[in-house]
């Protein structure tokens, strides 16, 4: 049962705060702060103690936008603050803060006290210096006194102050410590606010402006310019169905290309270094093979990785080395829709926790593609801080990168001041890879692209590749055979067209038509795995709009009456064939020298090599051979494709809280309360130490007084009624007893803490 509770109600602490709310409130702090229901806290004092931690203090921080973390420096200016001072610091209308101290209250930033808001007990220390204001000092002069004391100051005693205003509030100021400094010096007018009462010395050659007098200087204001909307963002409006487009035909060419890489690798899987990764000549080697520079072919890789399409292979034999090889997963992959493919492919990118960019830097040594030296979480925060903030914008919206970096500096300022620029992992690079995802479409977000950056990951793939699957061009089931061994696809190929051309043809060229070449190579491939020179060709007669053209008819008629002339067996292998002349040739060639060959027979030679290597060796030199078995009979190789197991455990998945986790925890705090109040088995004690620091500070807050179990010197326990007066730097002063005498605890040694009854 959740306590009723009004806005007006007010409490001694943050526990109280915490425990006036209603479930429905307690639920929404723990969706917002996840961190606090893992482990799930026993009572409501074990929750208000982990929210007052500083990490977890900083990591709620770290989510605001800068009108949120203004409005907290004005509570922590003002505390105890109320709203009408709040929007005065400010500058804006009480409407708006009290929406913005609200939500800091809801989120257990700041809780309302009976004679205003107050900040929880570490935002002080994390904000630091709020708004660059100083400390408020004693000594200075108030009210109309301070007023008139500004109003009498000369222009270099006013310059010195407002060198100040503005933060940082301390600055290099060297005053003599004896004599008079020289008349119209800077060091005369220190020395003259210093006497006022305007500036405080901090020691020989600094001085400090106290926060009231920055305040009366700001004209009561935290800031210059007020922050309590984000910035307009300069962009280029664009018809949302012409965004939709562009993204469709992204999208299109993400699926073709990353096909491709299944495809290619399938059948020839590059190595995996010893260090892990691929090496740099197979990323360039694949790159040149999809005509797009090495940047996007790492980002392809690191994507196709992440959704588990491609992994090392798991399954291969001792005597083979390992391997980069599409998994299980990239067969039921291919089968699905396009845009459902798409889909699954930019979510992953969207999760993956590696920086492509990252590929081909790095000290001491270059990062390859594929390796750990990828991961960088941190890159991924970034990716999905951009996206969102490109979200917000209105469809259709294509922002200057300077626009949406101001917007981003606006939402989340305190991450982006620690990150700085990074070239590997920056706004540019997240931009630039949304367009090759197809997430964007001519710089403005995509309706798919909003689906895959939605908070609701369960659906996110489903409703991305329901709005996706219209805007994917079609594929189309046919080619244009030309005269000059070329095929033009007119679209992106699938089914058994595109399983044909990649058999029998090499792509040539890409673009908004793809340019297959036959070549003789191309073509004993389809023959090497057991076709026939007319089942080729009437496969592509069924694949063509145009027939076969007589010079494809001839190449393919060539090459099958050549093909097979030379047979290879174990011998460890041998080379035989009816034509002598052909064994002298390859017996006097210097480019197989390497096969140590052996003549046995006129139509026969022999080599000390592996069959498969003689064999691939002199397919690399254009003989032709085929395998032969130890009956004499053809071996018709079947297309070697390779495959793996995925990965236990893909795409990444964020750890979060969702409602029915939220419920759990608010219902056993409400037991935890419950048992507390009812006093059974000792429910109030607390030995978490991060709870009993918490309760000792609530305790010298409020003045009640605790059990405390305490450890001496040699590990004995006593037990001590005491009324803690201060907690700090790891001591706790308090009162023993019922008496007045104080004794000083060390908080480390305190084993457990129970409120007294």
């Amino acid at each position: 049962m959740s306590p009723a509770r009004s806005r007006g109600v007010t409490a001694r602490s943050l526990a109280d705060d915490l425990r006036a709310r209603t479930d429905e409130e307690l639920a929404g702090l723990l969706l917002a702060r996840p961190d606090l229901a893992r482990p799930a806290p026993a009572d409501v004092t074990a929750l208000a103690a982990r929210a007052t931690t500083r990490t977890s203090v900083q990591r709620v921080l770290d989510g605001l936008d800068l009108a949120h973390l203004q409005a907290l420096e004005a509570v922590v200016v003002a505390a105890p603050a109320r709203v009408e001072q709040v929007a005065a610091l400010l500058g804006t209308s009480r409407r708006r803060a009290t929406e913005l101290v609200s939500r800091l209250v809801e989120l257990a930033l700041c809780w309302r006290a009976p004679e205003g808001v107050r900040p929880a007990r570490p935002v002080a220390d994390v904000v630091g210096d709020p708004a660059g204001l100083g400390p408020a000092l004693p000594g200075v002069p108030e009210g109309d006194r301070l007023e008139a004391a500004l109003a009498g100051l000369d222009a270099r005693q006013r310059q010195v102050l407002e060198a100040l205003a503005w933060g940082p509030p301390v600055g290099t100021l060297s005053l003599p410590a004896e004599g008079t400094p020289a008349p119209g010096s800077v060091a005369e007018a220190g020395t003259a606010l210093v006497a006022a009462g305007l500036l405080a010395r901090v020691d020989e050659s600094h001085v400090q402006l106290p926060r009231q007098v920055a305040l009366a200087l700001r004209a009561g204001r935290l800031h210059r310019t007020p922050a309590s909307e984000p910035p307009a963002v300069e962009h280029t409006a664009l018809d949302p169905d012409v965004v939709d487009a562009a993204a469709g035909g992204r999208a299109a060419d993400l699926v073709v290309l990353v096909t491709e890489i299944v495809d290619l690798w399938g059948s020839r899987p590059p190595r995996v270094l010893r260090t892990g990764g691929l090496a740099v000549r197979d990323l360039a080697r694949l790159a040149a093979h999809l005509e797009i520079g090495t940047d996007e072919a790492a980002w392809l890789l690191e994507t196709a990785a992440a959704a588990g399409l491609v992994a090392v292979d798991g399954s291969r034999r001792a005597v083979d080395e390992p391997a980069w090889v599409p998994t299980t997963r990239a067969d039921d992959w291919l089968a699905e829709d396009a845009g459902r493919r798409w889909a699954e492919l930019a979510r992953a990118w969207w999760t993956m926790p590696a920086a492509p960019g990252l590929v081909g830097t790095g000290e001491g040594g270059r990062v390859n593609a594929l390796s750990t030296a990828t991961s960088y979480p941190l890159g991924r925060l970034r990716r999905q801080d951009a996206l969102r903030g490109l979200a917000t914008l209105p469809a259709g919206a294509a922002p200057t990168e300077d626009g949406l970096a101001a917007l981003l500096r606006w939402r989340h300022p305190l991450r982006s001041a620690r990150g700085g620029t990074d070239g590997a992992a920056g706004l540019g690079v997240a931009l630039r890879e949304a367009e090759w995802a197809g997430v964007t479409g001519r710089g403005a977000m995509s309706s798919p692209g909003r689906a895959v950056v939605g908070d609701d990951a369960e659906d996110a793939v489903e409703q991305a590749a329901t709005l996706m699957e219209p805007l994917v061009p079609p594929a189309v089931d046919h080619v244009l055979l030309q005269a000059d061994l070329t095929a033009v696809a007119p679209g992106r190929l699938d089914g058994p067209v595109r399983t044909l051309l990649h058999l029998v043809s090499d792509v040539e060229s890409r673009g908004g038509a793809t340019v297959h070449r036959f070549t003789e190579t191309s073509v004993r491939r389809a023959l090497d795995v057991g076709w026939t020179a007319d089942r080729l060709l009437a496969e592509l007669a069924t694949a063509s709009r145009t027939g076969v053209p007589q010079p494809l008819d001839y190449l393919v008629r060539d090459v099958a009456r050549r093909h097979g002339q030379a047979r290879v067996g174990p011998c460890a292998a041998y080379l035989r064939s009816e034509d002598p002349a052909l064994l002298d040739r390859v017996e006097r060639d210097r480019a197989l020298s390497m096969l140590q060959w052996r003549r046995i027979a006129p139509t026969v030679l022999v080599s000390p090599v592996p069959a498969p290597t003689v064999l691939d060796v002199l397919r690399e030199e254009q003989y032709g051979p085929v395998a032969e078995g130890g009956d004499g009979g053809l071996e018709l190789a079947i297309a070697a494709v390779r495959r793996t197991p995925g990965p236990a455990s893909v795409p990444v998945h964020v750890s979060g809280v969702d409602d029915e986790v939220a419920r759990q925890v608010v219902a056993l705090l409400r037991r935890g309360e419950g048992a507390r109040a009812s006093g059974l088995d000792d429910p109030g004690t607390h030995t978490d130490p991060v709870v009993v620091s918490a309760v000792l500070r609530e305790a010298a807050v409020s003045g009640d007084a605790v059990w405390i179990g305490y450890a001496d010197d040699v590990g004995g326990v006593s037990t001590h009624l005491v009324r803690p007066l201060s907690v700090e730097a790891g001591r706790v002063r308090a009162t023993v007893g019922d008496g007045d005498v104080q004794r000083t605890f060390l908080v480390h040694r305190v084993t457990r803490v129970r409120a007294a009854d």
